[in-house]
């Protein structure tokens, strides 16, 4: 079965030639707006011409790779459209990810130049790439000529390059060409009919290809892009009063937020008109008194971020399913010898069209197993990406989503490979071999569970091995338990037989800090706070939050719920630097008692004057 969705009217131009139109007609309108701080089309073109010329200046060319090490921000997008304007691909490198990943990424990529800021520069690895920061070399950089520099890219050339999980315990490079991206643009500004009105945010992770989505279609209508602080992307409560207060007309969330958003309270009418949600299964419907349309994507970074789409009904008798092809894309479901199936049987998902990837860079080998020749054409260039997940078709003509055909899985919108991370944990000392597979707990939240088998009379414990693992990988691919067995079970075949796993209990999960009762009120009222929150029995005075398994998203949570509870704001700093229970007590019990020495002083100040009269009337 193939199903294609064919567009009136494809993109046909590279996403800078459309900006520098964009800059060129609406000069002043605000293109990103972060805070305080707002920047128009034509200081977005201007900045971004600069830091191009800037770029070839240190031997950028078309077809290179720059790395863009910047915090989000709108200096962030004036590096990622300066590397695309210069002829190469951006690289999103992402500011929390650890310092040897980031290393491994630029080496891997090949990337000629790296774009910093501020103190980030000083993070990042030594290698042959030049680094430019804008900070340091601001001045130089506003030397530059303001018009664009030529350039020589065409729509086959790399518009940017993007790291996932791979499943041989290395991230692997996407490699994305402009005509893929710019039929992206298209598809989204006609299908959401986007305009030069709209408001849109800027929330995911810099290093998930959403990222991409949230940025180039709306700058493409003449749209504005708003950046929330970082404490409000992840905290769905947060998030709802900030959609509300910037009037964000169209927005993208992970599934999870969405869910979480979908269950709120929301006033009728509201700016906000579309909520785009992915990179998960959706588990639930929206009310019909929800303000806004929902809308279902999925889409493997080997596709361009968007393959399927469907708006989400208030009433089905199914889970949503995840739409129909977007425009110029063709979806098949095949079996085992990519044969087409039946309507309404389960197969294997094949994407084709104007979306696909050019592959993996540096690994032609990993190409050439997921970009697969198109047995229904006779053209030698007709290829197809493998996804790996299994589908069906249903009456309606929609896609629904059955799960993933190998091991792969989805942590908080990231997409993950268990042996990336099984890869890490067998090269800490003290363990002999590993699996790791995602378990759902209530509510329908994954977590991810580490299976170790450890080297004799070893004495690692679960707080060290996190502690490792998190100087090598992202916060959300650390497990959050750690179970001990005398081996891992395979099946017949050698593989691991995941059934076989047991469910961590309190006898076989590796030992964490030895554990200390709270000792004040404050310390016991948290530790109900974490508790929960972690899905964990309890929480000693000595436990790290984030070797609890706790993520920065959590701990956004928490933050929320401390301030709920005490009445005081600790901000989400602070909880990274003292992140166990008696740290964040001592931080809990400092603002509690600034803010009663606040109040004491104002209510002293407030008597002063009534003093004085008393004693002139004396």
């Amino acid at each position: 079965m193939s199903l294609r969705e064919e567009s009136p009217v494809a993109g046909s131009q590279s996403v800078p030639a459309i900006l520098a139109q964009q800059a060129a007609n609406c000069p002043n309108a605000i293109a990103v707006a972060n805070g305080s701080e707002q920047i128009t089309y034509a200081e977005l073109d201007r900045r971004a011409n600069q830091l191009a010329h800037s770029l070839k200046s240190v031997g950028v060319a078309r077809e290179s790779v720059v790395g863009v090490y910047v915090k989000r921000s709108p200096a962030f997008i004036v590096a990622a459209l300066a590397a695309m304007k210069a002829g190469a691909a951006y690289l999103p490198l992402d500011p929390e990810s650890p310092a040897d990943r980031v290393a491994a990424t630029l080496q891997d990529s090949g990337a000629c130049a790296v774009v910093s800021a501020g103190n980030l520069t000083a993070r990042l690895p030594e290698g042959p790439w030049r680094v430019v920061n804008l900070d340091a070399q601001a001045a130089e950089i506003a030397q530059q000529p303001t018009h664009a520099p030529e350039s020589e890219s065409r729509p086959e050339d790399l518009a940017y390059v993007i790291y996932t999980s791979g499943s041989t315990g290395q991230p692997k490079g996407v490699e994305v060409p402009h005509s893929a991206l710019a039929n992206l643009v298209s598809w989204h500004n006609r299908a959401f009919q986007v305009s030069a009105a709209d408001r849109a945010g800027f929330l995911a992770a810099l290093g998930f290809d959403a990222a991409v989505w949230e940025l180039w279609p709306y700058l493409c209508a003449g749209a504005s892009i708003h950046v929330p602080e970082e404490g409000v992307r992840n905290d769905a409560g947060l998030l709802r009063d900030w959609l509300l207060r910037e009037k964000i007309t169209v927005s993208f969330v992970v599934t999870p937020l969405a869910e979480a958003l979908m269950s709120m309270a929301w006033p009728s009418p509201a700016a906000l008109r579309i909520l785009l949600t992915g990179a998960d299964v959706l588990h639930r419907r929206p009310s019909a008194d929800l303000p806004f349309a929902l809308v279902n994507n999925y889409g493997p970074t080997e596709y361009t971020v968007v393959a399927t789409s469907g708006r989400v009904e208030a009433t089905g008798s199914v889970l949503p399913s995840i739409g129909k092809a977007i425009d110029n894309t063709t979806v098949y479901v095949l079996d085992d010898t990519m044969a087409a199936v039946r309507r309404g049987e389960a197969g294997e998902l094949y994407l084709g069209g104007a979306g696909l990837a050019r592959g993996y860079r540096n690994q032609p080998e990993l190409t050439a197993q997921r970009f697969v020749a198109n047995p229904s054409s006779g053209k030698a260039n007709d290829r197809l990406y493998r996804t790996g997940d299994l589908v069906r078709e249903l009456p309606n003509g929609e896609i629904e989503f059955l799960g993933r055909a190998d091991e792969q899985v989805k942590i908080r919108g990231f997409r993950i490979e268990p042996n990336e991370i099984a890869s890490a944990i067998d090269s800490c000392a003290g363990i002999r071999h590993s699996a790791v597979i995602a378990r759902e707990q209530d509510g329908g939240e994954k977590r991810l569970i580490a299976y170790v088998v450890l080297s004799p009379e070893s004495n690692v414990s679960a707080p060290r091995l996190r502690e490792e693992l998190l100087q090598r990988l992202p916060d959300y691919m650390v497990p959050a338990a750690f179970v001990a067995l005398d081996a891992i079970p395979l099946t017949a075949n050698g593989k691991v037989d995941r059934r076989a796993l047991p469910e961590p209990n309190a006898m076989n999960t590796l030992r964490e800090e030895e554990y200390i009762a709270p000792r004040t009120l404050v310390e016991e009222r948290l530790a109900a706070l974490i508790a929960p929150l972690l899905h964990v029995d309890r929480v000693g005075v000595n436990d790290n939050f984030f070797l609890l398994g706790g993520h920065s998203l959590l701990g956004t949570q928490l933050i929320n719920r401390i301030g709920s509870t005490f009445g005081v704001n600790l901000p989400l700093l602070s909880l990274f630097d003292n992140p166990t229970l008696a740290g964040m007590a001592s931080e809990v019990e400092r603002l509690i008692l600034a803010k009663i020495e606040s109040a004491e002083a104002g209510e002293a100040k407030d008597l002063q004057p009534e003093t004085e009269s008393a004693v002139e009337g004396d």
